[in-house]
């Protein structure tokens, strides 16, 4: 029998004491939870970092007693479970493997950029402000790799950060450079120096080189807990400073194939130069009708010409023709996969690494005169006042009466005399309209400077100039932009309820507003202003910028920044148009020879023509990727030779001095373009020792702390060649009051 309670005031009491002790309990847990969520808040909004308990309090506003104590006990129980990681000295940080780490990041993919100290940037996909990743957060990312990162909180006043989470793609199969060899193993130094690691070599993995001779290395594995990828050499190039080795050495750091597999030579050789009777009578016959090419001066593939016919009513027959690859180059083929594997041609300062083989670039498609060709066609019937009337597009066989130089044409445009001159100035006149109407609908006169050089027979750069773009250059332009953009319209322009078919366009997207500001901020504190409302009044700012820099020394330097500005042209099949140029619909069908995406349009406008249904957009679209990014890597493998040979032409120029204009401004010292050559280097700050400088970032200049001395971008300047490094074209420079000689 249990007990009675003889005192039921006293069990009443008890009762009450359990309860306000579990309101107690209750009120301590809520307490404790709310003190958890506000201690992990501190480390979502900060992941990178580290903090003990007397900062977390801090951060938290506590000062008692009770309330620290609570805090370290809150660190403590968050390290046993995991969620913060512990170091010494009571540190702790957040645990990157938790999903308490993954809610603290947002997803992001993009490009990385990586600096030569490591650390890095990602270029987001989406177009959006570039994040800043520490060295210690790359991975094992290189630069140009396709990477997921894992966006922090930002904090107030501060860039977006990030860390690399996953590789989607290495941008890179081969790695070129320096083989450094011991007696027990090898490192490969990368030419690169955006790439910050060297590349462990096993002496089985050499492949017979020898200490000091530029090679090709494939990354084979990168152990987790290893500083460096490890690697084999799979070829020899030779040794530094060659220029053969050198320009094969650019070529292949941007996985550029340095000759064409034997069967896809053996292909282009069973190809016939004589035209066949029978496809000759199936196609429109311009034969008779007056044709000319106009092109540089050492040009060989000759992938465009104009033929011109007047017509009984006063108007003109103006007939783009385009070399017909297409009927060559068939899907399926070694041909068409190692054109479609290289994307493009690639212009290097002293050779063209061509997209076909020479048989086909250079003799069968090549439009050289006097010889039959077939070319894929627009033809346009124009008003003496340029408006287009009547369009025709098709298979065509021409001959062309004459090759023109472009420096040819321009001389007969501003008065000589010469070949086909009546023909010429209808041409001109006729593009002056189209150039003038163009830039009336909101195209931007964008302008780089194509720097070019005069070479020895050994390829040795003797002198530099910079390639002008005058009237014979627009007149070309202009034909090819309006082609360009007809046959984009006659496909893409939807007709009644009929969706168009998949095609492939050439699209400027529109600039980041972010990155447009930042510009308008930039030239602003160089005096000059941008109008960011109206997309035709964005464009009449940027041309009336361009007009007002014309000749001044900060002309190269904004020009570039401007360009860097805009979002950069792609193809897709997905139509957003182009707004550089101001097209609803643009295309590239005028360049089969060295682009693939001309080769492509080629194909699809004949399908449709036809009558052919449409292709699927996913395989397109994937095609058109790879096209980007392979144009991508031409140009940039194209600036690298320019680079090379800039640094090349003053490596026997050490000692001389030359005039140039501050091109940027850093911590680290002076950015000097040169006059004529458009050699960059750097003054080291170090090396201005009348004073001692400090940056004034705000305003793009340095400024002397006792003398007050200034230097800002854009002066003119004069500096004395002081070193040169070839390997990694890195011109330095100094001040100097002396005067260029000539």
């Amino acid at each position: 029998m249990s007990k009675q309670n003889k005192n039921p005031k006293r069990g009443k009491e008890k009762i009450k004491d359990n309860r306000t002790a579990t309101r107690k309990g209750s009120s301590q847990n809520i307490q404790r939870n709310s003190f958890v969520k506000s201690v992990l808040d501190i480390f979502q909004q900060n992941p990178l970092y580290y903090y003990n308990p007397p900062q977390v309090c801090k951060a938290l506003g506590i000062n008692d007693a009770a309330s620290k104590d609570l805090v370290s006990r809150i660190l403590q129980d968050l390290a046993s479970a995991g969620t913060l990681l512990h170091k010494g000295k009571e540190r702790y940080i957040l645990n990157p493997e938790t999903d308490t780490y993954q809610d603290a990041a947002v997803k992001l993919t993009g490009i990385i950029d990586m600096k030569r100290t490591g650390k890095a940037y990602l270029l987001p996909d989406d177009g959006s402000e570039d994040v800043y990743i520490s060295a210690s957060n790359t991975g094992q990312s290189l630069d140009g790799d396709r990477v997921e990162v894992h966006l922090f909180p930002q904090r107030a006043g501060r860039k977006r950060e990030g860390q690399v989470v996953n590789i989607i793609k290495r941008s890179r199969v081969a790695i070129v450079g320096v083989l450094q060899l011991s007696k027990k193993f090898a490192f490969v130094v990368p030419d690169d120096t955006s790439l910050p690691v060297d590349i462990f070599i096993p002496l089985s993995g050499i492949n017979n080189a020898r200490d000091g001779e530029k090679v090709i290395a494939r990354i084979t594995e990168w152990p987790e807990r290893s500083n460096n990828p490890f690697g084999e050499v799979i070829d020899i190039l030779g040794m530094p400073g060659e220029n053969e080795v050198e320009m094969n050495s650019i070529l292949a750091s941007f996985d550029f194939p340095l000759r064409f597999p034997v069967q896809v030579e053996k292909e282009a050789e069973k190809i016939p130069e004589q035209l066949p009777e029978q496809e000759i009578r199936r196609r429109r016959d311009f034969r008779s009708v007056t044709t000319l090419t106009i092109d540089p001066a050492d040009a060989k593939d000759f992938d465009d010409a104009l033929s011109l016919n007047s017509l009984p009513n006063g108007n003109w027959e103006v007939g783009v023709h385009i070399a017909d690859v297409s009927y060559y180059v068939k899907p399926g083929t070694s041909l068409d996969e190692e054109a479609l594997k290289r994307g493009t041609s690639v212009y290097l300062v002293d050779r063209t690494i061509p997209m076909l083989p020479e048989k086909l670039s250079n003799m069968v498609c090549s439009l050289r005169p006097d010889e039959d060709k077939f070319c894929f066609s627009a033809v346009f019937e124009m008003t003496p006042e340029a408006e287009v009337v009547n369009e025709w597009f098709g298979k065509t066989v021409i001959r062309s009466d004459r090759r023109f130089a472009y420096e040819e044409v321009q001389k007969i445009i501003e008065g000589a005399e010469g070949d086909l001159k009546p023909d010429i100035m209808t041409l001109h006149a006729l593009a002056a309209i189209l150039r003038k109407i163009r830039f009336q609908k909101g195209a931007i006169a964008f302008h780089s400077e194509e720097v070019k050089f005069i070479l020895d027979p050994q390829g040795k750069p003797l002198d530099t100039y910079v390639k002008e773009s005058k009237e014979a250059n627009w007149l070309i332009e202009e034909f090819m932009l309006l082609a360009n953009r007809k046959v984009a319209e006659r496909i893409g322009v939807q007709r009644r309820r009929n969706k168009p078919p998949v095609f492939v366009y050439r699209v400027h997207d529109t600039p980041n507003r972010e990155k447009l500001e930042t510009f308008a901020e930039f030239i602003g504190k160089l005096g000059y202003k941008m109008q960011l409302g109206s997309r035709k009044g964005l464009a009449n700012s940027f041309n009336n910028l361009f007009e007002q820099i014309a000749g001044k020394g900060e002309q190269h330097m904004i020009e570039t920044i401007a360009i860097r500005t805009m979002a950069k042209a792609i193809y897709s099949t997905h139509n957003i148009g182009h707004y550089g140029l101001a097209f609803k619909h643009y295309t590239h069908f005028t360049s089969p020879i060295r682009r693939y995406p001309d080769l492509m349009v080629h194909r699809l406008l004949e399908r449709y023509l036809e009558g052919g249904q449409s292709v699927k957009s996913s395989e397109y679209e994937e095609l058109c990727d790879h096209c980007s990014e392979m144009e991508k890597k031409a140009a940039e493998a194209e600036r690298a030779s320019v680079k090379y040979k800039q640094a090349e032409f003053l490596l026997n120029r050490i000692g001389e001095v030359f005039p140039g204009v501050i091109s940027g401004v850093s911590k680290w010292g002076i950015y000097v373009e040169l006059e004529k050559s458009k050699c960059e280097g750097m003054i080291p700050i170090t090396r201005l020792e009348d004073d001692f400088y400090t940056l004034d970032e705000d305003n793009y200049r340095i400024i002397g702390r006792r003398y007050r001395k200034i230097y800002r971008l854009g002066d003119k300047i004069n500096i004395i060649v002081r070193s040169i490094d070839l390997q990694k074209k890195q011109m330095t420079f100094d001040l100097t009051s002396e005067k260029a000689k000539g």
